[in-house]
C-alpha cells in the first residue's frame, strides 16, 4: 500500500464515518440526509513538521485552514483542509463542490458574515441549489456567537480536545482531513 498517495473519498473509513452519521440522524429521528447545514472555516497553526501551510491574513496564522458544514445536531457532513492562505468562501466553495452528491436535498446554509457576497450566494444556488443564510451579529454584545451559530463552535470544539489536532501536526492536507474524520468518528461512537 503506498502510504503518499490521497485516499479514496469512498474507503472504509469515510463510507463508516458516513454511515454513522446516518444512524445517529435516523435514532433520532431524522432523515439520515440533512436539509440545513452550518458552514464556518478554522485556522490551525502548522508545527514545524507540516508540509503544507499559508498565512491566513485575517486570523494571522501560518498554517491550515479547516472547513465544516455540520447540521443542526453538530453532526459533521463534510470536512475539507486547505491551506491557510484559501479564502473561506473559496475553501466552503471547494467543500460543497466535493460533497455536493451527498447535499442534494440542503435547502439552506447559514454562514457568519465572512462568507456575505452574491458571488458566493449564486455559487452555492448553482453547486447545490441551497439559500444562503448569512447568521446576523447586531442584537449581541461584542463576543458572542448566535445560538444557531453555537452548534460548529461547539464542533471545533470538540476537536480541540483532542491532543493531535490542537494544532496541524500531519505532513499531507489529506492526513490532516484523516484525522479530522477519525476523531469526530470517535466523539460520534462515544457519544451515542
Amino acid at each position: 500500500m503506498d502510504k503518499t498517495r490521497e485516499p479514496n473519498r469512498d474507503g472504509p473509513i469515510n463510507q463508516g464515518f458516513k454511515k454513522t452519521v446516518a444512524f445517529l440522524r435516523f435514532s433520532q429521528g431524522r432523515s439520515t440526509r440533512t436539509s440545513f447545514l452550518i458552514l464556518d472555516a478554522q485556522s490551525v497553526k502548522n508545527t514545524d513538521t507540516a508540509e503544507n501551510s499559508g498565512y491566513d491574513g485575517g486570523k494571522k496564522i501560518k498554517g491550515i485552514k479547516r472547513t465544516l458544514a455540520v447540521d443542526n445536531q453538530g453532526l459533521p457532513q463534510g470536512i475539507h483542509v486547505t491551506t491557510g492562505d484559501v479564502s473561506d468562501r473559496d475553501a466552503a466553495s471547494s467543500l460543497l463542490m466535493l460533497h455536493a452528491d451527498q447535499f442534494d436535498l440542503v435547502q439552506r446554509i447559514m454562514v457568519d458574515g465572512g462568507y456575505t457576497g452574491d458571488k458566493f450566494a449564486s455559487l452555492v444556488g448553482n453547486s447545490i441549489g441551497a439559500d444562503v443564510i448569512i447568521a446576523k451579529q447586531s442584537d449581541l454584545k461584542h463576543g458572542h456567537v448566535t445560538p444557531q451559530r453555537w452548534v460548529i463552535e461547539r464542533s471545533f470544539g470538540w476537536l480541540e480536545k483532542c491532543r493531535r489536532l490542537w494544532k496541524n501536526c500531519e505532513r499531507k492536507l489529506h492526513t490532516s482531513t484523516m484525522m479530522i474524520t477519525l476523531a469526530f468518528l470517535r466523539f460520534m461512537l462515544k457519544r451515542h
